[in-house]
């Protein structure tokens, strides 16, 4: 297979839910070779599946997936290596400010115009006072759900992650040409894993639940 061709879909089964949890690893080495476009076309449907307060999805997914981009990640990211063994690297990040501008798109079409018009005055009476820090902030919380669910669905078509919240947000605008006002949840490395990683190492149930 040469450096241009796409592998084949992943064959094997889907896992569960439960499956997926179990078996997700924080990975830092990956196979070396290109990312399947339809699985990751796939993994970010399936995160943008994820809740959202009042439907807002305010998260965005910038994909790098060419080796120049990815150097410049590393670079921004400390050099921190998996950045550049992914195949591809998916910088999640919200963006609230595009979210208050169409917030209509996010009305049920069930609703009909009503909800359209619904929308637009519950964002504009919900956030409309707040600057743009504190209403990026709330936006923030919102992609972080789909973060979450990013790794599960990787995890779920056979494709490992790990998750980085250590880089340099300045520097990842200015490479991918974000707005300023723009909140990063995270960069996720994606790709098959080249390693079998660290078994899961969790405190008890116990230690961080109370029951009421």
């Amino acid at each position: 297979m040469t450096a241009t061709q796409t592998p084949p879909a992943a064959t094997q089964r889907p896992l569960s839910m439960t499956e997926a949890i179990e078996a997700r690893r924080s990975i830092r080495k990956f196979v070396q070779e290109p990312m399947n476009q339809d699985d990751l076309r796939e993994i970010l449907r399936l995160a943008s599946l994820a809740p959202s307060a009042w439907n807002a999805q305010t998260w965005r997914f910038a994909v790098v997936q060419t080796p120049e981009l990815k150097e410049q990640l590393r670079e921004a990211a400390y050099g921190q290596p998996q950045v550049t063994s992914a195949p591809a690297v998916i910088v999640i990040y919200s963006d609230m400010e595009d979210t208050l501008q169409t917030a209509e798109d996010t009305a049920h079409p069930g609703l009909g115009d009503a909800g359209r018009t619904q929308q637009r005055a519950t964002f504009d009476g919900a956030f409309g006072a707040q600057d743009t820090a504190q209403r990026g902030q709330w936006g923030l919380s919102q992609a972080n759900i789909a973060f979450g669910f990013l790794m599960l669905a990787a995890r779920g078509l056979g494709y490992d992650t790990v998750p980085m919240l250590g880089f340099d947000h300045g520097k990842v605008r200015q490479i991918l040409d974000l707005p300023e006002h723009v909140q990063f949840a995270g960069i996720l490395p994606l790709g098959k894993r080249a390693e079998e990683g660290y078994p899961h190492h969790r405190h008890s149930v116990e230690r961080v639940a109370k029951f009421y």
